[in-house]
């Protein structure tokens, strides 16, 4: 099975868009703004929260920056005029980063006023490690004149944990996931156990100290054991939330979180470029396709 899935992906990876949609639909809340709405409405009817992404990474002009850029500034009207329960993620790189870090930060404080006037959060992605320690950067301007400013850490990286010990601080709120980027060995744990004990480590070590944390997995062994020592140390629910991207199937575990009074985000991506990242999704998940070919058969 591992292999005719394996192999499907791979199809879908060359086949033109409108055939690869059905199965992409599952994981991006379609292309516009209003399809985002929606999908949020949707998710905060049922009693999730919900962090919103414009799709895309590396633009190549200061335009495209600028239009990016407004775009998240429409979306936090949007959010505020709808009344939602929802906040903005967003990547440096989508802003600019790699053409000049001082566009990346001059787009990001854009966007961070406009955050500040509708009185909602903003979360800073992280990518790979060329742009760790400049995001970190950004971040920490971002927080002195606002502090609805969270980032993001990647358990995968040796320098994690201490990171978050540098960072700590009761305005610091992170979203710690495991990291999707290739890295070399001298910088990242490849080992899969390995990088699930780092995971739990800088979960703890964030509540152990002042954050917050936001706790991005869809390793249900792993939530069990936050869970449980979350319990057992008798942690506030004001100190965290469990995150995972929208549309990842994982049964009825999060109702049965939402069922004991967490607070569960769904990460919703939408935009233009949403192919390459559902090719991303299938290829991490590739059960999604029975799901989708089943219900395709059904109606």
């Amino acid at each position: 099975m591992k292999l005719i899935n394996f192999i499907l992906v791979k199809i879908l990876s060359h086949l033109p868009k409108w055939i690869v949609k059905p199965f992409a639909s599952p994981y991006v809340a379609g292309v516009s703004i209003d399809n985002a709405i929606k999908t949020v409405k949707s998710l905060n009817e049922k009693g999730f929260v919900a962090t919103v992404d414009i799709l895309g990474e590396h633009v190549h002009s200061k335009e495209e920056s600028f239009k990016i850029r407004d775009e998240y500034c429409q979306l936090y009207d949007r959010i505020s005029n709808e009344k939602l329960d929802a906040n903005i993620s967003l990547k440096p790189t989508h802003l600019g980063m790699e053409i000049d870090p001082s566009l990346a930060e001059n787009n990001l404080r854009g966007i961070l006023e406009k955050a500040k006037e509708k009185n909602n959060f903003m979360r800073i992605d992280m990518e790979n490690s060329p742009y760790t320690d400049s995001t970190i950067d950004i971040y920490k301007k971002c927080i002195i004149s606002y502090d609805k400013v969270g980032m993001v850490l990647q358990s995968y990286l040796k320098r994690t944990n201490q990171d978050i010990i540098n960072l700590d601080s009761v305005k610091f709120n992170c979203r710690i996931c495991k990291g999707i980027y290739r890295e070399s060995e001298e910088i990242a744990y490849h080992n899969k156990e390995k990088i699930r004990d780092r995971f739990l480590e800088d979960v703890k070590t964030i509540l152990n100290g002042k954050g917050y944390v936001a706790i991005a997995t869809h390793d249900v062994p792993i939530i069990d054991k936050i869970e449980n020592w979350i319990i057992k140390n008798e942690i506030p629910l004001d100190r965290f939330e469990f995150q995972v991207l929208y549309g990842v199937p994982m049964g009825n575990r999060l109702q049965k979180l939402l069922d004991k009074g967490y607070k569960v985000r769904n990460y919703v991506p939408f935009g233009e470029a949403w192919f390459d990242y559902s090719i991303r999704r299938l290829k991490e998940n590739p059960n999604i396709m029975w799901y989708v070919l089943g219900n395709m058969f059904r109606k």
